[in-house]
């Protein structure tokens, strides 16, 4: 019997097993499977190397028994090459079977078809079941991920979400069992109808196996082989989590853009299929996009990848489903954001998850990506995750007003409000200032409505006391300090308190009265880290100051009032008369801080 085989049969094993339960006299390997095989290996995809493992093991075999072993036909032409999906490479394998009157071997059942319609003789093998060393072999009920490097070992994360430790569960493993690992995982992601190759490309692969997600690498990307694979050890329902009933309203009622931030393994997709099921149980019609699909759902929430490698392509799909949420798992890219972007305004109520070591720092990942006015209308809710559970959310609301430290009218101006969702509290601001969108955290002593009570108070102790140095600060919603020169302060306080009780009255405030220059006590002080270079002073004040008025002192002398840079310094010359003044400081001795004003 004259066998050619094309390449279904020979990347996964199939035809190897098939041989040695067959009298076979002649075996033809088609030069179209040799060029197909080198192709795959030469761009360092998993399945060429696979491949040429068996075809090394078919040798040995035909040699072993007597086989005739030939190969036909030449090499594909460069179109043919492109047009391999469409089914050139296939087309060529059963010209070859047929010119040699020969059997074709196919675990193709298109192929199989095709074969059977054009009269060429065919055998069409079942997907088999090996049993080899496998991946899950390395894990236990805790292990959250698997990390194995040829000649170095394998370790495993054990523990949950956020809490975890790293153990040594190999001592060292050689080139040849990862490849044997290898090319398992790779087989059966072939073969399971519920496990997918996500991605092939030179010196990485990436498999969803079932629940298992992995990442294979190999020179020239990697410096050697590695396997790492990750698997999620906790699938948890909305009720798990300790959420407050404000937020499950929200999530129910008004939440339809939301953001689910963390760290690397905080726990996030844990969240989202918590999230995904809950809306599934509303009666919601749910789907996710996902690459690699690796969040473990109900059988009724269908599961996108990218579209022929792309997202738009799955967005412009969703947009023809409309359905009622989306869940789009781990956005990275532009075009990522770009995706969300469109679905939500399309009105699709989406779920994207993003890293991110902070709540706030997931909506930067949208600044500069979209239009200010814009992200309050795609992203309202943000679900930040830590150790495994919700350490913040923030709620996002558009409004237009004097940002928190500015006191002129006339700066009002668009602002996003972000605010904690249980206590209302404002925490961040962000607008535009200059050529820049900031983000500014507000603290609430430093809000600018109390910045301008402050000020009318000063104004309306002036009136009441002509020639009087007076300096007000605002510290809650219905009390203040006033700090008058120590002489002053018995006649505005009065006698037995009767004065300074009708001011408090006309100002409908409670009034504190303290020695003027106190006042530096009650405010933040920030020590700054001075770097001194040739022809410059560089103040490091922080981030959290930038594009902020600050007072620069030396111990206890105030220098000068200077803006903070948006990277969060103050640059100084050594020949202007404030650098000066900051090189006779530290001369002194004296240390340098700063105040907000």
């Amino acid at each position: 019997m004259k066998l050619v085989p094309d390449t279904s049969v020979i990347v996964d094993g199939r035809f190897l097993e098939f041989l040695q339960s067959e009298e076979v006299e002649e075996i033809i390997i088609p030069e179209a499977i040799i060029s197909e095989v080198e192709h795959q290996a030469n761009r360092g995809m998993s399945i060429g190397f696979s491949a040429l493992s068996d075809l090394k093991k078919i040798r040995e075999v035909c040699e072993q028994r007597g086989i005739n072993l030939v190969f036909c036909g030449s090499r594909p032409e460069e179109w043919q090459i492109r047009r391999a999906r469409e089914g050139e490479i296939d087309n060529i394998i059963r010209e070859c079977a047929s010119q040699s009157g020969a059997t074709l071997v196919t675990g193709d059942s298109v192929q199989r078809h095709i074969a059977e319609i054009k009269g060429i003789p065919v055998i069409y093998l079942e997907q088999k079941k090996i049993v080899k060393m496998r991946i899950e072999d390395f894990f236990t009920s805790e292990t959250m991920s698997v990390h194995i490097k040829a000649d170095v070992g394998a370790f495993a994360k054990r523990g949950k979400p956020g809490e975890f430790k790293l153990v040594r569960i190999r001592e060292s493993i050689s080139p040849e069992e990862v490849e044997e690992i290898a090319y398992d995982i790779v087989e059966r992601a072939r073969r399971d109808e519920r496990s997918f190759i996500e991605m092939d490309m030179k010196g990485a692969t990436v498999v969803q196996l079932r629940e298992y997600r992995i990442a294979i690498t190999r020179a020239p990307f990697s410096d050697a082989m590695e396997i790492t694979a990750v698997r999620p050890i906790v699938k948890l329902a909305l009720e798990d989590y300790n959420i407050s009933e404000k937020l499950r309203r929200r999530i129910e009622e008004r939440a339809e853009g939301i953001l689910v931030s963390g760290s690397p393994g905080a726990g996030k997709s844990t969240f989202v299929q918590a999230i995904a099921e809950y809306y599934a149980s509303l009666n919601k019609i749910v789907k996710t996009m996902e690459k690699p699909r690796d969040l473990i759902l109900k059988d009724e929430i269908t599961q996108y990848t990218a579209l022929e490698g792309s997202m738009e392509k799955t967005g412009d799909i969703l947009l023809l489903v409309r359905p009622d949420y989306t869940i789009f798992d781990e956005m990275r890219t532009t075009s990522d954001f770009k995706v969300f972007t469109d679905l939500r305004l399309a009105g699709v109520g989406m779920v994207g998850v993003v890293h991110a070591t902070r709540a706030i720092d997931a909506l930067q990942r949208f600044i500069g990506r979209v239009e200010l006015g814009v992200i309050p209308q795609i992203v309202d809710t943000i679900i930040h995750i830590e150790k495994g559970s919700i350490a913040q959310v923030l709620t996002l609301r558009y409004t237009v007003k004097v940002p928190s430290g500015m006191h002129e009218e006339d700066l009002a101006r668009p602002v996003i409000e972000v605010r904690d969702i249980e206590e209302e509290k404002l925490l961040y601001e962000v607008y535009s200032f200059g050529e820049q969108i900031v983000v500014v955290p507000v603290k609430e002593e430093e809000k600018g409505i109390y910045k301008l009570a402050a000020r009318g108070i000063e104004e309306e102790m002036r009136k009441l006391f002509p020639g009087l140095r007076v300096k007000a600060r605002v510290v809650s919603d219905n009390r203040a300090k006033i700090y008058v020169p120590s002489p002053a302060i018995s006649s505005v306080i009065g006698k037995r308190g009767k004065r300074i009780a009708d001011i408090e009255e006309l100002l409908g405030i409670s009034l504190d009265v303290e020695p003027l220059g106190s006042e530096r006590a009650s405010v933040e002080r920030i020590e700054v880290e001075v770097e001194m270079k040739k022809k410059t002073i560089r103040l490091h004040v922080g981030e959290h100051l930038a594009h902020s008025k600050v007072s620069v002192f030396a111990d206890t002398h105030r220098l000068f009032d200077v803006t903070v840079s948006r990277e969060g310094y103050i640059n100084l010359r050594k020949s202007t008369a404030n650098g000066k003044k900051v090189m006779e400081a530290l001369r002194k001795g004296e240390i340098i801080y700063v105040v907000p004003l």
